[in-house]
């Protein structure tokens, strides 16, 4: 999975081309349009290895509505090449705010004017801490837009441990996270035997992934941290347990940023690195599954 992290001072130099700014226009105008660039270029180069994108919300919320618009162009430019869109923005909140985070990345807001369509995202990452009642809104919609929501479990930066290890009654906090994430999810496996409700587990704490999948036996598990955050893509085969398409491994900066250990254009270098982690990645595969 492809990590669409953009910063608007380390854009690829194809994303200015183009563009002649306006001193006296709003710079966020001219950022966008150069991020949209920059993200189109990405997916060119390493989207055939991949089976999506990932655009952290973040990073195009920062620069307000055309940040906005420059997310909406990202999308689209994805599914032309034939790549799914998880929106990473961990949403989360009480029922009624959790139900308009919904609308906003999988579904429609009705309005006296008409109905407003939201992001379309064909899946998004969620926050499980509010409990149970605020996952209903997200995954409901979820389902009836046939998307996905992964929760957050076991997450792979270094201060999760903070809070995600706590002990929750004889049990670490993320293990209680991950009963609940196989709770909500067992209404909605398909046929394969995966459920619309995954898991994001860090490619940081392989370790931990043969009793996560115990807990999650249906979950499809998210797991960012290959890469730059020092997590392989080797380490992870049990992920991959119950099926061969049970484990999305996404990668960001290790892609887009290749070219800075490779030198070199970086077209060429995120498609190799893009290409190397596939390769990586069906090996995992087919390993559990012998």
């Amino acid at each position: 999975m492809l990590g669409l992290d953009p910063d608007p001072a380390a854009l690829w130099p194809v994303a200015s081309e183009g563009i002649a700014s306006d001193a006296d226009a709003d710079p966020a105008l001219d950022v966008a349009e150069a991020v949209r660039a920059h993200c189109g270029a990405v997916i060119d180069a390493a989207g055939g290895a991949c089976v999506a994108v990932k655009p952290q919300l973040a990073c195009f919320e920062r620069l307000g509505a055309p940040g906005w618009a420059a997310l909406a162009a990202v999308g689209d430019h994805a599914r032309a090449a034939g790549l799914l869109v998880l929106a990473d923005g961990k949403r989360g909140d009480v029922p009624v705010t959790a139900a308009a985070y919904a609308q906003a990345l999988v579904g429609s807001t009705p309005s006296p004017f008409g109905e407003v369509k939201g992001l379309g995202a064909d899946a998004f990452t969620a926050n499980p801490l509010l409990g149970r009642d605020s996952l209903e809104p997200l995954i409901g919609a979820a389902a009836e837009a046939g998307a996905g929501c992964f929760l957050l479990v076991n997450t792979s930066n270094p201060g999760a441990a903070d809070l995600q290890d706590i002990d929750a009654g004889g049990a670490p906090l993320h293990e209680r996270v991950a009963a609940l994430a196989n709770e909500v999810g067992a209404a909605h496996v398909g046929e394969c035997g995966l459920s619309l409700v995954g898991a994001v587990v860090g490619a940081t704490r392989p370790e931990r992934l043969a009793r996560l999948r115990e807990l999650m036996p249906r979950a499809i598990f998210l797991m960012p941290g290959v890469g730059a955050q020092g997590g392989s893509a080797s380490a992870l085969t049990p992920a991959f347990s119950p099926h061969p398409a049970a484990g999305l491994i996404a990668a960001s900066r290790s892609i887009v940023g290749a070219h800075a250990e490779r030198g070199g254009d970086p077209a060429a270098a995120a498609a190799a690195a893009a290409e190397e982690l596939r390769a990586l990645a069906w090996k995992s595969s087919a390993e559990q599954r012998g």
